[in-house]
């Protein structure tokens, strides 16, 4: 394997691997909204009737905290690849730049 196939070789997991982390880290976005409201209706049935009450107590619990955490660590790992699919990218780009200047270096012993 050439060191270009072995970089674009490691691009292709590296998205496969951001393209799911990122669909986690979306999905918790999104359902972070369903849990604050899940949450919110289980406090107003058991009393706490205005929605700022409601809101403060399912904001406080438990299972939304634990959901920020995951959603906390689907972010850092989403960001973390796409920060590795960024090195990749800068990999290519100075695989290319040795790669010109070695045809540059070639012409100029040609020349002579």
């Amino acid at each position: 394997m050439t060191e270009i196939q072995k970089i674009l070789y490691d691009a292709e997991q590296k998205a496969k691997q951001f393209a799911q982390a990122e669909s986690n880290r979306v999905y918790l976005e999104e359902f972070k909204k369903s849990k604050l409201a899940i949450l919110m209706k289980e406090f107003q049935q058991q009393g706490f009737g205005a929605i700022s009450a409601q809101e403060r107590e399912a904001r406080s619990h438990n299972e939304y905290i634990e959901l920020l955490k995951g959603l906390t660590e689907a972010t850092k790992k989403s960001m973390q690849l796409k920060y590795e699919l960024k090195i990749i990218e800068w990999r290519v780009m100075l695989h290319q730049t040795k790669q010109a200047d070695r045809r540059a270096e070639m012409k100029l012993v040609n020349a002579q």
